[in-house]
């Protein structure tokens, strides 16, 4: 069995790391570059950059923040905002991230997911989800920073990105973003079955329990948190320990 990967995620605005609850009530957390040598010597398996306003003002990625980071971190670099075209999709690659997150404008355009999976390979394009229940079993998907409902069902979603050639699913639950009151279960389980592409779980991380429990009880393939290691409640570490004592595999550094 691979191991199961701990993603920390830097929520990134004019600059600054940031994190909010429901994608409100934003508040400042510190320097990103900071952040992600941090992570990196705490032994995360990957690190996740979202320039959470990009899209809503219409504006391409940071980039010096990206080249910076990829200069300094030796673990894979995921970014994601404000990606509109195959040629921000190149710049960003360039800057030295390993892949890309697509989340709103795939949903607009989700030709982008194609050409950016026949170009760079499925490997790079990771497809970013926002999505929210709107009835049990039955949930719907947000672009925007989780601003705008398309309509759109998460399920069918899901399949159409991976036939489309996206290598992987970060998949956010908007009820459970910022809570901590553990990962949305019902619908990473859904989705898990839904698509053979690895899933990363993503929202409502808030102890160490709720690691171990989304490995056990999803199909999911990595645990991506926020808050919950910037403010110092646990680190990445004490997340891979949970994981080995329920034995569970993961890469201990």
């Amino acid at each position: 069995m691979l191991a199961k990967r701990i993603i920390p995620c830097l929520d990134v605005r004019d600059g600054k790391v940031v994190k909010g609850v429901n994608f409100e009530g934003i508040r400042e957390v510190g320097d990103p570059v900071k952040l992600a040598e941090e992570y990196n010597r705490q032994g995360a398996d990957e690190i996740v950059f979202y320039d959470i306003t990009a899209s809503y003002e219409g504006r391409g990625v940071f980039l010096d923040v990206v080249r910076e980071t990829a200069r300094k971190v030796f673990v894979p670099l995921c970014v994601g905002g404000g990606i509109k075209s195959v040629d921000d999709i190149r710049e960003i690659l360039r800057a030295g991230a390993d892949k890309v997150s697509v989340n709103s404008q795939a949903v607009k355009c989700p030709q982008l997911i194609k050409d950016g999976a026949d170009i760079f390979g499925s490997q790079c394009i990771c497809l970013g989800v926002d999505a929210k229940m709107v009835s049990p079993g039955k949930w719907t998907v947000y672009i925007n920073g989780g601003r705008v409902d398309m309509g759109l069902d998460l399920i069918e979603w899901v399949r159409r990105a991976q036939s489309l050639g996206a290598g992987e699913i970060c998949l956010n639950s908007i009820d459970a973003d910022g809570t901590k009151a553990g990962f949305d279960i019902d619908m990473l389980s859904a989705v898990c079955d839904a698509v053979s592409i690895p899933v990363i779980a993503s929202g409502g991380a808030g102890a160490l329990p709720h690691f171990s429990e989304v490995f056990e009880k999803t199909g999911a393939s990595a645990a991506l948190a926020a808050s919950l290691f910037h403010f110092g409640e646990i680190t990445v570490a004490d997340a891979k320990r949970e994981l080995k004592d329920h034995g569970i595999p993961v890469r201990i550094v």
